[in-house]
């Protein structure tokens, strides 16, 4: 089943600043009365837009992942394909992207009921692959995301419809408040901050790299923060945060030795299939964003 919704109702990349919108759908969907969500948990969820799964990786589960993305990395093949991002200037490896589809490993954990299971509990349907990918932060040279939501990209530029998707950032190291944690504000997924300026063709090539469009003017991020405060993921190894597709998100460089890597998995629900960009000529290509809706499981 798709979704039928085609009316824009978060206009973005305008040619001025906007005001800010509230958010029209829920965080949590009708499925969230059956699942492994607690009704604390759900709760919680809900009023902040992002959970923490402790231990939801054994320690045996984190090496065999770990030296799997190793591989990836170092493979000459998989550096060369497309669906490899490079830092702008030191070159090391920053993402791969459909690395569910590269690599079986990653596939059967995007199916695992730990992380499915709460996907459809939190959507209220049955899911499909977004996006996925794995990002490397290595020691002393790894740059830092600027703050931004996600939806606002997919909605631009994939033709998402509505905020009725969730990602799952599985941490393959411990994860320290000094080594550029992700950092979140609790509740400012119910605020939609369009984003000014147009989207160039192709701008995914840039955008990947690092992004300066589809960015919150500084004045809406001040608001944001002062309202919601900002919380930091951490912990260790094998721990995952899952956080609404409106979730007002970035992280800091790592200029510390500790290395940071975590394998990032999309789910969107089948009701919310993929339309038109609203706010760009033409889709992303599909290994940034997934045409392919079936159902996991």
């Amino acid at each position: 089943m798709t979704t039928t919704t085609t009316a824009d109702r978060y206009p973005t990349r305008t040619a001025g600043e906007s005001a800010p919108i509230t958010r029209a759908e829920p965080a949590l969907w009708n499925g969230a009365a059956s699942g492994p969500l607690d009704a604390a948990t759900a709760s919680s969820y809900d009023a902040k837009g992002f959970l923490t799964v402790d231990g939801l990786l054994t320690p045996d589960e984190v090496e065999v992942f770990r030296a799997e993305v190793d591989r990836l990395r170092t493979d000459p093949a998989v550096r060369a394909d497309e669906r490899t991002v490079v830092e702008k200037q030191s070159d090391d490896v920053r993402s791969i992207f459909e690395v569910h589809r590269i690599s079986d490993l990653v596939g059967r954990l995007a199916a695992d009921p730990r992380l499915l299971d709460r996907a459809r509990q939190i959507l209220g349907s049955d899911v499909y692959v977004h996006q996925s990918r794995v990002n490397f932060m290595p020691g002393f040279t790894g740059k830092g995301f600027y703050w931004h939501s996600d939806f606002e990209t997919w909605h631009a530029e994939d033709g998402m419809p509505l905020m009725r998707a969730v990602s799952a950032s599985i941490a393959l190291t411990d994860n320290y408040p000094f080594n550029g944690g992700l950092m979140l504000m609790p509740g400012a997924h119910r605020t939609f901050v369009p984003c000014a300026g147009a989207t160039p063709d192709d701008h995914y090539r840039e955008s990947l790299k690092e992004q300066e469009i589809g960015v919150p003017s500084r004045a809406h991020l001040t608001a944001l923060a002062a309202a919601h405060g900002i919380e930091q993921f951490t912990g260790p190894a094998g721990s995952a945060l899952m956080f609404d597709s409106n979730s007002m998100h970035g992280s800091g460089s790592n200029i510390t030795p500790f290395a940071r890597s975590n394998i990032f998995l999309v789910f969107n629900s089948v009701e919310n299939a993929l339309v038109e960009p609203f706010a760009a000529s033409r889709p992303r290509p599909d290994f940034v964003a997934s045409r392919d809706f079936t159902p996991l499981g």
